[in-house]
């Protein structure tokens, strides 16, 4: 446990960074700062690593260099997918009910525009998409269907590669937005059949401020830039690079592809423990899928209990009623409403997050002390 006291639970919202990748990224700040842009011998050295940082991502994702494109973050990839394609007169798209906030603002404010209409799609209660619901609402007019990998709050997984073949059969694109899957889990686009995967580094101990967009094969003529000016990324996201965010993007993708199977076990048997302790406790309950989701979440629902008092009175130990993007208000979550949940029950639900750094003893005092407020609160 931190010398501090601070037990970090709260993962799915960003991670610690990595030590490996730290010390990737210092020499880029003070010795090798030259823009990846510059036509002399110290550019072109930057530009090196910069290529270099670009295959370290792609082998990760089973993609290509020359497909993505680095990006502050998941959210301006999600704005670049969403404002950046076009196919003919589509105009049409299909999203998920539980998608982030990205998504649903992104998408909703392009419809306001009164240039493209939208249909949510509904999920079953262990918030996996309602397959008939996504059929019959994908049409001959639909550009893009939006669905995520592995939800941020309940860590549901989707079959995306079902859900590609539906999408694709009618023509359309689909955008994962696999931004809680991405170093953690194996991610193949070919694959899976995806055309456009946004992804944050700090999510996956690396740092704030970097991510990207993958774009697949079948997307390159149908891409117009957001960005412009300086002709940066092959024309599609002009401005100078991050040259440390992609350094450290790219070591935390290689750190992932050598480690992501022992994190895996190790997580999974900590969240598993976490998990069997809390559900002991009168009353609670899983929110999503028990089977299908990703090894670093657990949202738990404790009746009786609001979230917001819970996570006050821990103090020192970081948990989540829901997205950190969100999490300024104290609105029951989307996500749970569209699992069919009331709003007392979604406003007394937690999200359980972990890491690679996180540990037993961490857990063992979460615990403790988790029975003891819900004790006091009750």
């Amino acid at each position: 446990m931190s010398t501090t006291g601070k037990i970090y639970l709260d993962n799915n919202a960003s991670t610690r960074m990595d030590e490996r990748v730290l010390q990737a990224m210092l020499p880029f700040f003070t010795e090798t700062y030259e823009n990846a842009g510059s036509s002399h011998l110290a550019g072109f050295t930057v530009h090196e690593h910069v290529e270099n940082a670009a295959w370290q991502v792609a082998e990760l994702i089973g993609a290509r260099p020359e497909e993505l494109v680095f990006t502050s973050g998941a959210t301006e990839a999600i704005n670049l997918a969403l404002r950046g394609i076009s196919n003919g007169n589509r105009n049409h798209f299909v999203t998920a009910s539980t998608e982030h906030q990205a998504v649903l603002d992104t998408a909703a404010g392009l419809t306001r525009t009164g240039n493209y209409t939208q249909t949510l799609v509904p999920v079953h209660r262990d918030g996996l998409i309602d397959f008939q619901a996504l059929n019959d609402a994908v049409s001959e007019n639909t550009l893009m269907v939006n669905i995520m990998m592995a939800n941020n709050e309940t860590g549901t997984l989707q079959d995306i590669r079902k859900i590609s073949e539906t999408v694709h059969a009618k023509g359309a694109f689909l955008l994962c937005d696999a931004t809680q899957a991405v170093g953690k889990i194996p991610v193949d686009v070919k694959g899976l059949g995806i055309d456009l995967m946004p992804f944050s580094a700090h999510k996956f101990y690396g740092p704030k401020g970097a991510g990207a967009l993958y774009l697949s094969g079948r997307i390159k003529n149908h891409f117009t830039p957001q960005i412009t000016g300086g002709g940066q990324q092959n024309n599609r996201r002009s401005g100078t690079l991050n040259v440390p965010g992609i350094i450290g993007l790219g070591k935390a993708c290689e750190i992932a592809q050598q480690e992501m199977e022992q994190d895996q076990v190790r997580i999974e048997e900590l969240r598993n423990y976490l998990e069997h302790e809390l559900l002991s406790m009168e009353g609670s309950f899983i929110n999503g899928s028990v089977d299908k989701r990703i090894h670093t979440t657990s949202n738990i629902c404790f009746p009786g209990i609001l979230s917001e008092q819970l996570i006050m009175a821990l103090k020192t130990i970081s948990v989540s009623s829901g997205s950190a993007c969100s999490s300024v208000t104290a609105k029951p979550s989307h996500v749970l409403k569209a699992l069919g949940l009331t709003d007392e029950e979604a406003l007394s639900s937690i999200r359980f997050s972990l890491g690679r750094f996180n540990t037993k003893e961490e857990i063992d005092t979460a615990l403790m002390k988790i029975r003891n407020i819900i004790q006091q609160l009750r």
